[in-house]
C-alpha cells in the first residue's frame, strides 16, 4: 500500500478538497486498492469537525464525494506515510521541521510542484494553494482548480514511485 496524506492548516478546506479530488483520480486509475489517500491539519482547532460547508459545496458541484472528519497531523505518521503533501510553503516548512529524520523530511512536497503549468516565480510561495477560509466563495473554486491541475502529475509521481518499490 502506498500512502499519501494532504496537509493544510485546519484540515477543513484545502486538504480535504485535495484528498477528495486525488482519491477520485486514484479510483479512476484503478489504484484504489493500492493507494491510500488521507488528510490532516498542522493545527488541531477543528479536530472532529466536517469539512467547511463551502468546500463541500464546491466538491459536490464538481461531482466529487467526501466524508471527512478533521484531525491534526502527528509526527509518528511519518513512518507509515510515503508522501506528505503540503498545500502551501508554510505547511511545507512546518512539516519538514516536525519530521524526525532527514528521510522523513524528504517525504514532504508541495502539491503544486506536481502541476507542470505552475511557476515558482516568487520562491515556494508561488506554488501555494491560497487559503480560501477567510475569503469569498470563489476562493474555494480557485482552490479546486489548483488542486485539479496538480492531481494528474501527482498521480504520475505516485505510479512511478510504486513501480520503484516493486522493482
Amino acid at each position: 500500500m502506498y500512502r499519501v496524506c494532504f496537509v493544510c492548516t485546519g484540515n477543513i478546506c484545502r486538504s480535504p478538497m485535495a484528498e477528495s479530488v486525488f482519491r477520485s483520480h486514484v479510483a479512476a486509475a484503478g489504484l484504489d486498492g493500492l493507494v491510500e489517500v488521507d488528510s490532516a491539519g498542522t493545527g488541531g482547532w477543528h479536530e472532529g469537525d466536517g469539512a467547511d460547508p463551502r468546500t463541500v459545496a464546491v466538491l459536490e458541484a464538481a461531482g466529487y464525494g467526501q466524508d471527512h472528519r478533521a484531525r491534526r497531523f502527528r509526527t509518528s505518521w511519518f513512518d507509515r506515510l510515503d508522501l506528505v503533501i503540503a498545500l502551501d510553503s508554510g505547511h511545507l516548512y512546518d512539516l519538514r521541521a516536525l519530521a524526525p529524520t532527514p528521510e522523513a523530511a524528504a517525504k514532504v512536497r508541495l502539491l503544486r510542484s506536481y502541476d507542470p503549468a505552475a511557476t515558482d516565480a516568487h520562491g515556494s510561495g508561488g506554488l501555494d494553494v491560497p487559503d480560501p477560509y477567510y475569503g469569498p466563495f470563489d476562493g474555494f473554486e480557485e482552490c479546486l482548480a489548483l488542486v485539479e491541475a496538480a492531481s494528474p502529475g501527482l498521480l504520475d509521481a505516485v505510479r512511478a514511485a510504486m513501480k520503484e518499490h516493486t522493482a
